[in-house]
């Protein structure tokens, strides 16, 4: 998936389109310069008609907005009133550009321009201070945009993502630091910079970190276990209990499989995984294969049946265990929800209360006698509970991502891929980049190439960068059925395995996590969770975003979380919100104490992995399938 969702239905990339009307606006903001701003005749006019003469950059700023938003919405309006308002702003913001401590506080605001050779160059300051101005202005007529919003949004997106790439700090003719560095080494800095591209270039992604510093099963993902369960698609990894009891309930944590499982396993002392088996839990882990083209015909089904629904089954019978405890995090929790959804259906069909009927025929039960003996001889439900780390299960709400969805795209996809093939883990992984591009893009750019610097170590950043295949038509049907159609919220609108879907019949009771600043999962997306599944639930709200908040151990007793103790769970997250109160430190502490109320009593821990004569060790945690690259 690229980053410009607009390429190839237009003809021409949008960034390049947008970067020839930046070059008009510049031309006209350079003329004024060059008049001087306090002298300029006719400038308490503006944004009125400017002197004879004059460009009117206001008039020239509007006409290549509308002229590059008309690609992606033909008939572009705005907003009167925040028309009205932008001007005046942009106005004032332009007065300001001859008032040199204002220019300096502008500066200072913004990392990228906030040293002293930005500041103390008068061009420089000047350079920067326009750029400011202008992308201020850029993002305010999207904000301005009339229209659905999902055209806004791809307006705003497409905004951001051009006015971050043309900031002048990208630039060597530009950047006075990069040219500062490049007089104070001779050159060494440009030279490595160079070599840091050809580098990058080699291995397919822009560098984050040094990562000739990690070594998986080395310094990440160290926590002790084996591997007792494998087949084309997964792992079963199993970690060596650290107390001399465990939970009679095993806990499953299924991971997303659009990034290796170590992002739950980074360091000892900010691993997920460590810190459930520090609290007693016979853990349990799936660790996903990179698909290559053996797998490029694997469904979203295979996936569920093969994959979740598998490693359930396994874990219950390595452990001898009727019922089990479930984590899904990310797309591993939709994953996991809907294998839920599956396994409920199952029950209720082999129970009585929904009888399969023939094709062509109409079911007419059972009577209560036999509806009350085929439940006493059917097991009980395999989860015990069910925990969500920033998860979809309503697709209603999807933030950013949105952008990249409609019928088009999809259709594409479908057409691309729908029957076999590959989506490229570096593609997924530009795209989720560009959704913070100065952090996650250009200042990696700045930093490796023009300034010919190595980022310091980082296990996050190595983890981000260390991505997955996936198969082509378990992501086309992802991408149909609960992104752009939302099905998996509407009872019976799905078909997964055999069985049709109805949510509300997961009746166990469920954890449900999400990050306040959560750019890939929308709080309103994993809050909305509440509202369609059948048991029990306890939400909690994290601080920070997508990964920050979740991978947040007890002991850096850092960021808060918010709980409501009241049981309520109104439609709108705001009224959940007014009622909860915001609690120092981790959500971890809270979790275990949820979760081991749904453990069952504490047993002797087992003294080997596997199950004798069954299930063997096959190779030490983490095993084969996280090392390979995609």
């Amino acid at each position: 998936m690229n980053f410009d969702p607009f390429k190839g239905q237009t003809g021409q990339s949008l960034q390049q389109f947008w970067s020839e009307q930046w070059s008009r606006s510049l031309q006209s903001l350079q003329q004024i310069g060059t008049t001087g701003l306090s002298a300029m005749p006719g400038l308490t006019g503006f944004p009125g008609a400017p002197a004879a003469g004059v460009p009117d950059p206001w008039q020239a700023m509007i006409a290549a907005f509308v002229e590059g938003a008309q690609k992606i919405a033909p008939a572009v309006q705005f907003d009167p009133e925040k028309l009205q308002s932008l001007q005046a702003d942009y106005l004032e913001d332009v007065q300001a550009l001859g008032d040199t401590d204002k220019v300096q506080k502008r500066l200072s605001k913004d990392k990228r321009f906030n040293t002293p050779d930005w500041s103390g160059n008068p061009v420089a300051a000047a350079t920067a201070a326009t750029y400011l101005v202008n992308s201020r202005m850029l993002m305010g007529l999207a904000d301005a945009v009339q229209g659905d919003e999902k055209t806004r949004n791809r307006v705003r997106f497409a905004i951001e993502q051009w006015v971050a790439a043309m900031a002048p700090s990208n630039f060597l003719a530009l950047n006075v630091d990069v040219q500062k560095k490049a007089i104070e080494t001779k050159g060494e800095s440009l030279a490595q910079g160079i070599a840091n591209l050809l580098a990058d270039m080699r291995q397919g992604h822009v560098s984050m970190t040094d990562e000739s510093l990690f070594t998986v099963g080395k310094n990440v993902a160290t926590t002790e276990g084996a591997v007792v369960f494998e087949n084309e698609l997964f792992q079963l990894i199993e970690y060596k209990p650290l107390t001399a009891k465990v939970y009679e309930k095993p806990f499953l944590m299924v991971p997303p499989c659009i990034n290796k499982f170590y992002i739950l396993d980074l360091q000892p002392a900010n691993s997920l995984i460590r810190y459930a088996v520090e609290q007693g839990n016979h853990t349990f882990v799936v660790s996903w294969r990179n698909p290559d083209e053996s797998l490029a015909h694997k469904t979203w089904d295979d996936y569920i049946e093969e994959g979740v629904i598998t490693a359930i089954r396994k874990v219950q019978d390595i452990c001898d265990a009727p019922q089990i405890n479930v984590l899904g995090f990310c797309v591993g929790g939709t994953m996991l929800s809907t294998a839920l959804g599956v396994l409920a259906a199952r029950q209720e069909r082999l129970q009585g209360e929904a009888p399969a009927a023939k094709p062509g025929t109409r079911g007419n039960g059972r009577t209560a006698v036999a509806k009350a003996a085929a439940s006493a001889a059917q097991p009980v439900f395999p989860v015990a509970s069910l925990t969500l780390l920033t998860t979809f299960i309503d697709f209603s709400d999807t933030g950013v991502l949105d952008v990249f969805i409609d019928e088009s795209v999809v259709r594409f996809r479908e057409m691309q891929m729908g029957q076999g093939g590959l989506m490229k883990g570096q593609d997924m992984a530009s795209t989720f980049s560009f959704l913070r591009p100065n952090d996650l893009v250009w200042n990696y750019v700045v930093g490796n190439y023009l300034k010919g610097e190595t980022p310091p170590p980082f296990d996050l950043l190595y983890w981000n960068s260390d991505s997955t295949n996936l198969p082509g038509p378990y992501y086309a049907w992802y991408l149909r059925n609960l992104y752009l159609e939302n099905k998996l919220v509407q009872p019976g609108a799905l078909t997964v395995c055999g069985e049709k879907i109805d949510m509300r019949k997961v009746r166990v009771p469920a954890y449900l996590y999400g990050s306040r600043d959560d750019h890939i999962v929308p709080i309103g997306g994993a809050y909305a969770s509440a509202q369609v599944l059948g048991g029990e639930l306890r939400f909690v709200m994290g601080a920070s975003g997508h990964i920050a908040g979740v991978i947040n151990p007890p002991v850096h007793k850092k960021r808060s979380h918010w709980l409501r103790e009241d049981g309520q769970f109104p439609a709108a997250l705001s009224d959940w919100l007014a009622g909860a109160s915001e609690q120092p430190g981790s959500w971890w502490t809270d979790w275990s104490h949820w979760l081991a109320s749904h453990a069952g009593k504490q047993v002797a821990a087992p003294k080997r992995y596997g199950k004798p004569g069954a299930y063997e060790a096959i190779e030490p945690a983490p095993g084969r399938y996280v090392q390979v690259k995609a």
